[in-house]
């Protein structure tokens, strides 16, 4: 706003000889017994004489079109990012804008760190020992526990022994009563949940061929398990759910993956009772009825455990498969979950950050959008974006997995609640919250990763990228002879020690194995005694070839490259740096402060005449006495707000109005500086006391602010001349002439000229 007034094109009343005029509602001192017009201006300037044909109406409604102007700009400056924004001619803007951009990111980091360890638990951990232990190392009477199992024999000792022991807890170890009922709680605290589950997958009989030459025999022949030879007729006793075949339609069961392939989630099942007689009586019928036989190739023990101490739901699964080479080999599986969320006031609050989180999701899939629409497929062409879209599409998943997740428990836990002695099957829920939070760890290893594109704007944090960026091709010609080499001896260590050592029994064994040998974990010992002359062979020419040549070639490609990147930036250019803009900003701050507390002082050693009434005209003087420019004295002599009375002329009451303000304003600058000083350790002050930067920049630098501060006051009072000058000559009431009339626009030159004499 350049003056204020009454509308434009009004008259004011005629001054009185002498008058002073007031600079912030009428411009500049004004000669006697001249009409005064003020004008009111601001982003777009007001059409002269067609002010008053405007309606209401439509005033009203230019004014509401105004207003949704601004707030689309608001709206649209939410989005504000260096692809949306030209930034290409403008290094400040770019840095700027990558600030912004990097402090909401950083927001959105923080509110996903804290969703993704709110749902673990630092019990987790002790909570899955404490069970593998007691499940898995509880040794029978002839001394079998889990681990050891190597016979269908010892898997009956292990069921019946520490399986049901483990299982059922009633007592406490003085043999009184728990109190609660018949239900188990394990170790006093882990509630059993329903009844555990046996299950078996059988192959058929007729699943794989016998040599003619011992057919005579050999009068059946079982094969390895797979889901085309899978037994699916009634056998054994014929009776009950454990003789006959159920489909996994029917018992809602999912397919495992075990040590030698993967089963199905079909077969013959038993849901032990429950009480620890009667499974045992149960186990019984089964050993007794050869429940297990040839056609066996694995048994799966479920059941689920639910801790109220920690809210935690440890599942369980233990595996005991059956080769076609006879034996057994056991293996498990423990999941410790957790499936039931707002419960604790911490719950609550990541409630707060879930809501956050989708509200982030939302404002990300605009912005991609919006750039998207800018840049059309090119978009695609940067790593950094596709990590964007990535990050997205995984949250957008994780939030759908959420609400199904919290509707299944609901509906699995009301279907236990009804039905406490079935079996409950959190197996398949706890398999996909353990798929959701690794998709919630990849997702927030991804989310730190794109932090390098937020801070690509410092040359320094672009060295990574631009190393591995121009280093590709080479890596990429290298990594082709480095596989070449290193499949050929992950070739010859499975053929030659996969018999007899565990690291080369399969071909992808081989592969980890050899990656462990590169990083020194290896088992010589184990390699020689397989193969006495081809072991040390293998395991000589693989470290040389691999370890001391391609290794180091690897390391020198990347080095080299370093080096060069390293030095290109080096001799680049220096541009705008973030610690520039946070420096600059600090300094003018600072200097901003600083004039203003200087200026405040002034006028109140202006105020100490004592007069009871101060012309404006002898206040003016004594700021021109002082050493103020026009522009300070414009500003310290806006009084509009202290001339209660109109007349141009302070009295005694307004005088004392006058320096009661500037003294509460001197006080909180000064505050103002203090702080920002204290903040500002890294700023010029620290950096001229650390001798890093010369007297004579900071000087240079002082200069340039006081110029930008004379160019703002210079413009606007140019600026209000030369509207004031064309409403009068638009009333035809001031006659211009040559000799005094001021130009309605500087150019260049003359600006210059200007700030010369200014700064001589």
């Amino acid at each position: 706003m350049k003056s204020v007034g009454g509308s434009e094109g009004q008259e004011l009343p005629q001054l009185p000889s002498g008058a002073w005029d007031n600079p912030v509602c009428c411009g500049p001192l004004s000669p006697p017994g001249t009409l005064m017009v003020c004008t009111v201006s601001g982003a777009a300037a007001a059409q002269p004489g067609k002010a008053g044909d405007r309606t209401p109406e439509k005033a009203q409604l230019v004014s509401v079109s105004a207003c949704c102007l601004q707030i689309g700009r608001a709206i649209r400056g939410l989005w504000r990012t260096t692809l949306t924004e030209d930034t290409a001619e403008n290094r400040e803007l770019y840095v700027r804008t990558a600030l912004r951009e990097l402090l909401l990111y950083a927001l959105f980091l923080l509110d996903i760190c804290l969703l993704t360890y709110g749902m673990t638990s630092s019990s987790a951990y002790y909570y899955t020992k404490v069970m593998s232990e007691l499940f898995l190392r509880s040794p029978a009477d002839s001394g079998v526990s889990f681990h050891t199992i190597s016979s269908m024999a010892d898997f009956w000792d292990f069921a019946q022994g520490p399986l049901l022991d483990s299982l059922y807890w009633t007592k406490w170890y003085n043999n009184q009563s728990l109190g609660r009922g018949s239900h188990s709680f394990i170790y006093y605290e882990n509630l059993l949940l329903g009844a555990p589950r046996l299950r078996q997958l059988r192959v058929r009989n007729d699943s794989c061929v016998v040599h003619e030459d011992f057919r005579e025999d050999i009068l059946s022949c079982y094969d390895g398990y797979s889901p085309d030879k899978e037994e699916q007729q009634p056998y054994g006793l014929l009776n009950g759910t454990a003789w006959t075949y159920h489909s996994p339609e029917e018992l809602g069961g999912s397919s495992h993956w075990g040590r030698l392939t993967s089963y199905g989630g079909g077969g013959y099942y038993l849901d032990l009772p429950g009480s620890r007689e009667a499974s045992e009586d149960a186990l019984r019928d089964l050993q007794e009825g050869l429940w297990l036989d040839r056609g066996t190739r694995v048994v799966f023990i479920d059941f689920s455990v639910y801790n109220a101490n920690m809210n935690l739901f440890c599942v369980l699964r233990l595996v005991v498969e059956f080769p076609a080479t006879g034996g057994a080999i056991p293996s498990w599986q423990v999941r410790t979950v957790k499936l039931i969320r707002y419960i604790s006031r911490w719950d609550f609050f990541i409630v707060g950050c879930e809501i956050a989180f989708c509200i982030f999701i939302f404002y990300y899939v605009v912005e991609e959008i919006l750039e998207l629409h800018i840049h059309g497929l090119r978009y695609l062409s940067s790593i950094w974006n596709i990590l964007d879209l990535v990050v997205i599409l995984l949250s957008i998943v994780a939030v759908g997995f959420h609400v199904f997740r919290t509707l299944e428990v609901n509906r699995l836990m009301g279907t236990l609640l009804q039905q406490p002695n079935t079996y409950a099957d959190f197996e398949f829920l706890a398999f996909w919250q353990t798929q959701y939070n690794n998709m919630n760890a990849v997702n927030l290893f991804f989310a730190w990763i794109k932090i390098f594109k937020y801070i690509s704007f410092n040359k320094t944090m672009t060295q990574l990228s631009s190393t591995l960026a121009r280093c590709a091709k080479d890596i990429l010609g290298f990594a082709v002879m480095f596989f070449i080499v290193f499949f050929a001896y992950a070739q010859l260590g499975y053929l030659l020690f996969g018999t007899q050592v565990e690291n080369f029994s399969t071909f992808i064994k081989c592969i980890f194995t050899q990656f462990r040998i590169i990083l020194g974990d290896f088992d010589y010992d184990a390699i020689d005694n397989a193969n006495r002359i081809l072991g040390p062979a293998y395991f000589v020419t693989y470290v040389f070839f691999v370890f001391f040549v391609l290794l180091n070639m690897f390391l020198a490609i990347i080095n080299d490259t370093y080096s060069e990147v390293k030095e290109e930036l080096a001799g680049q250019k220096d541009e705008l740096q973030l610690s520039d803009l946070l420096k600059q900003g600090y300094t003018k701050a600072l200097r901003r402060l600083r004039l203003r507390k200087e200026q405040v002082a002034a006028a109140q050693q202006a105020l100490r005449g004592g007069a009871q009434e101060t012309q404006l005209e002898d206040f003016s003087s004594t700021l021109r006495e002082l050493g103020h420019t026009e522009h300070e004295i414009t500003e310290l002599t806006a009084v509009s707000t202290f001339n209660q009375d109109g007349n141009c002329v302070l009295d005694e009451k307004e005088q004392e109005l006058m320096r009661q303000d500037p003294e509460e304003e001197r006080m909180t600058l000064h505050a103002e500086t203090e702080n920002l000083g204290q903040a500002g350790e890294s700023g010029p002050e620290a950096a001229r006391a650390s001798g890093s930067i010369s007297e004579e920049f900071y000087r240079l630098t002082r200069r340039v602010l006081q110029l930008e501060t004379l160019l703002e006051g210079v413009m606007s009072q140019v600026d209000a001349v030369g509207s004031r000058l064309q409403v009068l000559e638009r009333q035809r009431q001031l006659t211009p002439s040559p000799a005094t009339e001021p130009p309605l626009h500087f150019t260049f030159a003359q600006k210059l000229n200007i700030f010369l004499l200014a700064f001589p």
